[in-house]
């Protein structure tokens, strides 16, 4: 409250005027979305929890993996509880932020990363890991079969858990002695790299990932401008040290790859949405309403034919 009343003493600059208004609603959405995670109104939540229970009846063993995903479909999970601090910093320290127009822009992104289609598009990164971890007895939802993006990406197999490379809510990137950067999950997480895959090198995973939705689809939004200012500078970096080398190298967000299957038209359009948000106030304001009076009945009747297709196969 603080924040806000600060904000609007300082008359006379527009986009301050706009982060007063923005802040509001987007805390607004965010709460809206804890309240939809609570209900069981996120399609692919749902869905994190029936696969969960199906992997642990196959692998019980798995069992400490399998409750950290299970997360992913409450408010304790780590991508929702990212969004509460990324607000809390937006409301709380706005000095963090380069400049005005930078704070409305991570304000306007959470907004977007709490919209409860988009949110559960995002959930398929950690759903499909599931998936993945059920040795085929599951289907993949939102994207095409491991093998077909692989063909599709000419991508290396960089082992189960591989969506959640590079986002920050799962892990880091991390520096080691030998000045290669390789792939270091948080906690629990760590499961993966030693039960399913081996050490991931930037290196590698930079020129030869697959497709995943946070890194094709959901970055900007699922990430904080400090985790993106990191992943710029580590590739920077490397692109350097291939040039020094005289090798060629390509960014690993250079260009999307191949492997969304019936995604929400909203993550379809994402940018194009955010970029009438930072033109048009007016439009930004409307939207809100509308998104949140009609959020049930959007997510609901997105993608349901993979919904239903895996309740027969129960």
């Amino acid at each position: 409250m603080i924040t806000v009343l600060m904000l609007s003493a300082c008359g006379g600059d527009p986009v301050k005027e706009q982060i007063t208004q923005q802040l509001p609603i987007t805390e607004q959405r965010v709460a809206q979305l804890g309240q939809a995670l609570e209900n069981g109104d996120i399609r692919n939540a749902n869905l994190i929890q029936q696969y969960a229970e199906k992997v642990l009846a196959l692998k019980p063993n798995l069992s400490p993996l399998v409750a950290e995903f299970q997360k992913d479909a409450s408010v304790q999970g780590p991508m929702y509880k990212a969004l509460l601090d990324r607000v809390a910093t937006a409301k709380e320290q706005p000095q963090m932020f380069e400049s005005s127009q930078a704070l409305y822009n991570e304000l306007l992104n959470i907004y977007q990363a709490a919209d409860p289609v988009l949110y559960s598009d995002a959930l398929s990164d950690p759903l499909n890991v599931l998936a993945d971890m059920s040795d085929g007895e599951l289907p993949r939802i939102n994207s095409l079969a491991k093998d077909q993006s692989m063909l599709a990406n000419k991508a290396q197999d960089f082992g189960v858990g591989e969506q959640l490379i590079g986002n920050p809510n799962y892990g880091q990137w991390t520096t080691g002695s030998n000045g290669m950067s390789f792939w270091a999950w948080y906690g629990m997480y760590s499961m993966m790299g030693d039960l399913f895959g081996r050490r991931t090198y930037y290196n590698d995973w930079g020129r030869y990932r697959n497709y995943s939705y946070y890194n094709d689809y959901g970055r900007t939004r699922y990430s904080s401008p400090s985790q993106l200012k990191k992943q710029t500078k580590l590739d920077s970096r490397v692109k350097k040290s291939f040039a020094s080398r005289g090798q060629k190298y390509t960014s690993p967000y250079s260009k999307n790859r191949s492997g969304s299957s019936s995604l929400s038209s909203q993550s379809k359009t994402a940018q194009t949405s955010a970029n009438r948000f930072r033109s048009n106030t007016v439009k930004k304001s409307s939207y809100a309403k509308k998104s949140s009076s009609s959020k049930n009945s959007s997510f609901r009747n997105s993608n349901t034919n993979t919904s239903r297709g895996f309740s027969r196969g129960k």
